[in-house]
């Protein structure tokens, strides 16, 4: 029964872009699960699908051939988001904004177009449909759709696989995204960090695990995403892992990850206020991943290019680089460590009650939701 009780809802919408332009570790797998697992337990979720390749819509079980409406048509043709968004057949109240082969063109069409940076964010204060969460995925790059994204949310949800590689774009990242915050969202925070792909056979993953929490402390997740085979198969089956194999390791660590993900939401303060825990903005976790990167960041990121990495911190090495090249963001690796287990209002509060099971309509919604019926979903 504790697997079927509903999750708390946040008190106002949570925008949560996530985002890591490294590819690979695991953010439509993060996106989708964390939707699929938030849907099941009673919270109404929109996924909105930024990447070109259109995974999460693959994993969503929705239709994201070209020519079926898409996120492309909102970014660049001023098309209203709900026009676009279908039900996923993955659980009542999951839908999904797809991505088709076009939106590769975006990154170039939005650069003649007026307030490109803010088409997003526009379109998500524009819907008439109530959600809890939007979760936006990111193509693996700093571009205009990136930043489309990170100046929409006010959240920003960064996997890092247990990697050394995973570390080094870090510093960069956190840089643009505090560029995001003092040029166009200034509500735009770093709340979340989940680590993923956790191999207990290495050393490695520990010592990844240990300087990220190090660095960042209350942000990281107490729950980490081992290596899983079942959250690979799950996409070519169209569905999510939990759907796919509810026992499996990946789904119980996505469960529980979306658990703690909405309650540390459901202690979120009214509008402008910080995170939940007091976490810092992203300039001090920049500023603690590489503090070298304390130097003027120069223009904004108006004209959408990223900004210009800063070289590590002076005497910053690695155990896993090599000898004499300095560490990842200013990471220095330890020994092993203990392996770690639209516009003002947004709906009702938090008094909304979610049914006895979690699985049912969330109280508060009418059964018919607008969105039409599933486009390309499973029957």
């Amino acid at each position: 029964m504790e697997r079927r009780r509903p999750f708390p809802r946040p008190n106002r919408r949570r925008i949560i872009t996530v985002a890591n332009q490294k590819g690979g570790v695991g953010k439509t797998t993060t996106t989708v699960n964390l939707a699929a697992a938030l849907a099941m337990h009673g919270i109404r979720v929109l996924v909105v699908d930024l990447d070109p390749q259109g995974n999460a819509s693959t994993a969503l079980g929705v239709d994201h051939r070209s020519g079926t409406p898409s996120i492309y048509e909102v970014l660049v043709g001023d098309r209203p988001l709900d026009e676009i968004v279908v039900q996923s057949g993955e659980a009542e109240g999951l839908f999904c904004a797809p991505a088709t082969i076009d939106l590769a063109g975006a990154e170039i069409e939005l650069v003649s177009l007026v307030a490109r940076e803010t088409r997003l964010r526009r379109a998500i204060e524009g819907m008439r449909n109530e959600v809890d969460y939007v979760l936006i995925d990111c193509p693996p790059s700093l571009g205009l759709l990136t930043v489309n994204a990170l100046v929409a949310a006010r959240e920003l949800l960064i996997p890092i696989q247990c990697e050394y590689y995973a570390l080094e774009g870090l510093g960069q990242l956190l840089r643009n995204v505090e560029l995001v915050q003092a040029h166009l969202n200034q509500e735009l925070r770093l709340s979340t960090i989940l680590l993923t792909m956790y191999d207990s056979r290495t050393r490695l993953a520990d010592q990844v695990v240990h300087e990220v929490k190090e660095h960042f402390g209350d942000r990281v997740l107490n729950t980490t995403i081992p290596r899983n085979v079942r959250l690979a198969e799950a996409p070519s089956y169209g569905q999510s892992a939990l759907t796919y194999d509810p026992a499996s390791r990946g789904s119980l660590s996505y469960l529980a990850a979306a658990r703690e993900l909405a309650e540390r939401g459901a202690d979120r303060g009214p509008r402008g206020g910080g995170l939940a825990g007091g976490a810092p903005p992203v300039g001090d976790a920049r500023s603690a991943a590489d503090p070298a990167s304390r130097a003027d960041p120069g223009p904004g990121v108006g004209a959408g290019a990223p900004a210009a990495a800063a070289p590590n911190a002076a005497g910053a090495t690695s155990g896993h680089s090599p000898a004499g090249h300095p560490g990842a963001a200013g990471f220095v690796a330890h020994g092993p460590t203990e392996r770690h287990a639209a516009g003002a209002p947004y709906g009702p509060a938090d008094h909304r009650g979610g049914p006895a099971d979690g699985y049912g309509p969330a109280d508060g919604y009418e059964a018919a939701d607008g969105y039409g019926a599933p486009n390309g979903a499973r029957r």
